[in-house]
């Protein structure tokens, strides 16, 4: 009997303890939650070197990030050499160059670019959506840096073998290493742009070994930011149509 009541106590109290946590939530943020809400994408860095040990942990997260059937399809590089991130960046200026030569028609005398500007951004509207059309012309002209100064890149390459969606998976890492670096203190910042160099040309592929059955996923700059860029700012809502007890209603995220 006192076992029974003993037992009866404990479930209560975890019941207490859950209930009072519910309330807290109703006014207060969660630390995850916190790192989540106030990470903002980093574009200027400081060249203090980031500790080894803080990118292996960084690494870690993006390793215990959930994959369809576990099949954890990615690759990661980490490029700490000045040399090979100089050249990369160099390897992708030239390439917005020859882009920028190409479909720039916004300048004057170049109007009649136009027509075959707008047909490639049709074939390719996700890569040449007006943010990154624009940016193309700014890292051609050197007003924008491809990892920004970042004195760590990771590199994040795609197991076209992989369960279902290997881009989504590969997607969910980066996330994962993006929320650890912020919990540390440190800075991130996807940057796409980076895969010109691998799909365009082969010599980085070569010259760091990235073969069949990888692919190009993404790429994050990683350091220590200058200034304090973190922190919570508005967002957009959107609608969210809410199915429950029979019924739709609209809800705002």
């Amino acid at each position: 009997m006192a076992k029974k009541a003993k037992a009866v106590a404990k479930q209560q109290s975890k019941k207490d303890a859950r209930t009072e946590a519910i309330e807290r939530l109703k006014t207060e943020y969660t630390e995850t939650e916190k790192v989540i809400l106030r990470r903002r994408s980093v574009r200027l860095y400081k060249k203090e070197p980031v500790p080894e040990f803080m990118v292996k942990r960084v690494l870690q997260a993006g390793r215990f990030a959930p994959s369809a059937g576990n099949s954890q399809p990615w690759k990661f590089v980490v490029l700490r050499d000045p040399e090979i991130i100089n050249g990369i960046t160099e390897t992708v200026v030239g390439i917005c160059k020859k882009f920028n030569a190409m479909l720039e028609y916004r300048k004057p005398g170049t109007s009649w670019r136009r027509p075959l500007s707008k047909a490639f951004i049709r074939v390719r509207h996700n890569d040449l959506h007006p943010v990154p059309f624009g940016a193309v012309r700014m890292i051609a002209e050197g007003a924008l840096g491809l990892w920004h100064g970042a004195s760590t890149v990771i590199l994040i390459f795609k197991d076209v073998r992989g369960v279902s969606s290997p881009e989504l998976d590969c997607g969910i890492a980066g996330q994962n290493m993006v929320l650890a670096a912020h919990s540390m203190g440190l800075g991130t910042c996807w940057v796409g742009f980076a895969k010109m160099a691998f799909q365009y040309t082969n010599e980085w592929k070569k010259r760091l070994n990235i073969e069949y059955p990888y692919a190009w996923g993404n790429s994050l700059a990683l350091g220590w930011p200058r200034g304090e860029p973190d922190g919570m700012v508005e967002r957009a809502t959107h609608p969210v149509d809410w199915y429950e007890n029979g019924g739709k209603k609209i809800v705002l995220d």
